[in-house]
């Protein structure tokens, strides 16, 4: 292992999207069994540095690849397309209108009942576009479709968290 291998790397996984969720947990307490600095103390304050950053770096990677939204964004970072959300905003004109309809729709929810509704449908939503992008990064192979798809969900929880708000104010 060297500290600067990528994620799937370091993990012994292969650069893909579809991940089985039990073999990452497990091979995360492997690896953290493995660095921890505890196992390192009789070594001196500069093998329990190194382990400390061995640690702090599994956990990132762990982090990064259990979310199958940022897991699908490093897939498309490591094929050398940057996912650009904090520049590229453009969507197609059905999603923007989607996004439109929800807005609206969680604007005129009166109740807890009508924002759950709502949620349910954009969580929907959201696992049709995670779906997809799974299909685009592991079959399609094609990452400057899966990055559009990437901004895409990433709106999408943008507006699951304005849900959320919603309803701790609904349930105060």
């Amino acid at each position: 292992m060297k500290l600067d291998d990528d994620d799937f790397t370091l993990f012994g996984f292969p650069r893909q999207h579809a991940l089985d969720r039990a073999a990452l947990d497990t091979r995360w307490r492997a690896l953290q069994a493995e660095v921890h600095p505890d196992r390192f103390a009789a070594q001196g304050a500069a093998a329990q540095r190194l382990a400390m950053q061995w640690a702090v770096r599994v956990n990132e990677a762990y982090t990064r690849l259990r979310d199958p939204l940022r897991r699908g964004a490093y897939l498309c970072e490591l094929a050398g397309v940057d996912v650009g959300a904090e520049r590229n905003t453009a969507m197609p004109p059905d999603f923007l209108l989607e996004q439109m309809a929800w807005r609206e729709a969680l604007e005129d929810a009166r109740d807890a009942t009508s924002v759950k509704a709502l949620d349910r449908e954009v969580v929907q939503r959201e696992r049709a576009l995670l779906e997809r992008l799974g299909r685009e990064i592991d079959e399609v192979l094609d990452a400057r479709l899966a990055a559009a798809t990437v901004r895409a969900l990433m709106f999408v929880g943008r507006f699951r968290e304005d849900i959320n708000r919603r309803l701790e104010v609904l349930d105060a």
